[in-house]
């Protein structure tokens, strides 16, 4: 019984950390994958998010959230912490690379000033609603349940201004539509 999983780990049975492993295994792995570009930073993320869903498997309440919701929440956690961690790490390029191309890094950034500019532009054209919900989201690093509580916004109201005002951002943008839309939104 999937339920029981995260209960039986924090009661010490053994058999339930392969459980574990074998039903949320790929969750996590997709996760990580996901919102992680290095493949050994996947890895090693998936490991310290397994270790950190059997030292507080005692913490879930069933009567909170599910028991995917948890391991989520978990795996989310880690790997935003994984990203942060990874953007203060000095940069392993060599001295020589950063002195040879310094005019592709300067282009990096004003292209990234240019989309970020484009991205604020779009974002100011959305309805206000749509607006609000996706810089809470985007800028301020809310969840829905977040931003839910903040506005006095019902929860699906709240999902629905992100996926549409995703959509018509997308739309102005020239992106178009997509599936991993749909995953990011959903």
């Amino acid at each position: 019984m999937a339920q029981a999983i995260l209960n039986r780990i924090a009661g010490g049975d053994s058999g339930a950390v392969q459980e574990c492993l074998k039903a949320y295994g790929g969750l996590v792995w997709s996760l990580a994958r996901r919102m992680l570009r290095n493949a050994e930073d996947a890895e090693d993320v998936v490991q310290e998010i397994f270790v950190d869903i059997w030292k507080n498997a005692e913490r879930f309440d069933p009567s909170q959230s599910s028991e995917t919701t948890f391991v989520a929440m978990i795996a989310r956690r880690r790997i935003i912490d994984r990203i942060r961690y990874a953007a203060r790490r000095i940069s392993p390029d060599s001295l020589e690379d950063v002195l040879a191309e310094p005019a592709t890094r300067t282009d990096q950034t004003l292209q990234t000033s240019i989309e970020a500019n484009e991205a604020a532009k779009v974002l100011n054209e959305l309805r206000p609603e749509q607006r609000q919900v996706l810089q809470l989201s985007i800028v301020h690093g809310f969840s829905h349940q977040e931003i839910s509580d903040a506005t006095g916004m019902p929860l699906g109201t709240v999902k629905t201004h992100a996926r549409r005002g995703i959509l018509q951002a997308r739309e102005m943008l020239g992106l178009g539509t997509s599936e991993s839309t749909k995953e990011v939104t959903a």
